[in-house]
């Protein structure tokens, strides 16, 4: 039978070789390379379903199973028809399995072989997760692509922890997959290994074997120096099958996504977007732009001359700021659609070098405009 979820390869970059696909899934076809906005609460926070397809051009998007099963709870969105019908989105949805979220709960969760208990961040109550219960979650949300149950552990983490973390990752993984009954969903793996090589060339290794749809990068990008993270990268990203998408979790700022592009990955996601237009913060063609500074209090322009979005169409920088400095939700609505649109039209334009064969010069330009090269 047809995985539910397949890639198919269109062009490889020679200068990079950075990868330009397709993911074909249920809901539709994702072009890749791709940034996916989080909607963590089954919703990207401020914005419509109709805004993220037609002001941002959004192909696929994210919720979070730990979130939905505390609340409203998976039963709600079963009943509801689904994620999909639930947040009347029709385009393609990504479920992460919780484990991120419980394992940074801290001292509030304790993991064995089984699974995990943890209390609830919102009123401490007390909950458990294994690998069967999480795929009984996200099988009741609906996704298109589901997550494997993993540990994402932290940075720094010794060997030996790290080691035991990542087998169990594993051992996870094959109760996932055996847990795991909608054909009309795919289950990834998670490669995790922390930042130690031959962990991570276990940990694919064995991940690989089960066969899965697709597979993801675990456990960087959680803090490590940059030098780290893309070493960590490029070591790990070969070591995935070619034939299947290649997914890197929690990466969003526009650096680490060329950067992972080149490497060969074909998806990202991160809730930075939207995080930072809370704050007030746009990103541009030519760097971040801190809006609520007082300099931008007579500032008539757009928060990007280059940026074919609707805010920057529309708004002034000094309007947004006003906007955000007296704590209007326009302010944040209209910076989300920025934000979601720059990094959407980024990996756009990343699509349309590596069909160029041109990735690499388009990195080097990118970063000297953007302030990344001094």
């Amino acid at each position: 039978m047809k995985p539910a979820v397949t890639y198919e390869l269109l062009h490889i970059d020679k200068s990079t070789g950075a990868r330009r696909g397709i993911i074909h899934t249920p809901h539709g076809d994702i072009q890749t390379p791709v940034f996916m906005p989080v909607g963590t609460q089954a919703t990207v926070k401020s914005m419509t379903p109709e805004e993220l397809k037609d002001m941002v051009g959004a192909q696929i998007i994210l919720s979070n199973t730990y979130h939905l099963y505390l609340r409203p709870g998976q039963d709600i969105v079963k009943e509801a028809g689904g994620l999909h019908k639930f947040m009347n989105w029709d385009r393609p949805i990504l479920t992460d399995s919780g484990g991120f979220q419980v394992f940074s709960l801290g001292d509030l969760r304790t993991i064995s072989e089984e699974g995990v208990e943890f209390k609830s961040h919102l009123d401490g109550s007390k909950h458990f997760f294994s690998p069967e219960s999480v795929m009984k979650t996200e099988e009741d949300l609906g996704a298109d692509i589901i997550m494997a149950f993993d540990e994402c552990v932290e940075y720094p983490a010794t060997y030996e922890y790290t080691k035991q973390s990542m087998e169990r990752t594993t051992r996870w993984a094959k109760r996932c997959k055996e847990a795991h009954t909608r054909e009309d969903q795919a289950l990834f793996g998670i490669i995790q290994g922390g930042f130690y090589e031959d962990l991570r060339k276990q940990s694919a290794k064995d991940l690989i074997e089960l066969d899965l749809p697709g597979y993801a990068i675990g456990g960087i990008s959680v803090g490590e120096p940059k030098e780290e993270f893309l070493k960590m990268l490029r070591f790990t990203t070969p070591l995935m099958p070619e034939n299947k998408p290649r997914y890197l979790m929690g990466v969003g700022t526009p650096d680490y996504l060329i950067e992972s592009a080149i490497a060969g990955i074909d998806m990202c996601d991160c809730v930075l977007p939207t995080r930072i237009a809370r704050n007030g913060t746009a990103l541009t063609w030519n760097g971040k732009v801190v809006v609520r500074n007082a300099t931008y209090e007579r500032d008539w322009g757009p928060l990007d001359p280059e940026c074919d979005c609707y805010t920057c169409k529309n708004y002034s920088r000094a309007y947004i700021r006003h906007l955000i400095k007296a704590n209007e939700i326009l302010g944040v609505r209209l910076l989300s659609i920025h934000n979601l649109r720059f990094l959407t039209n980024l990996m756009e334009k990343v699509r349309i070098e590596i069909e160029r064969d041109n990735l690499e010069t388009f990195k080097n330009e990118f970063y000297k405009k953007y302030g990344y090269l001094k």
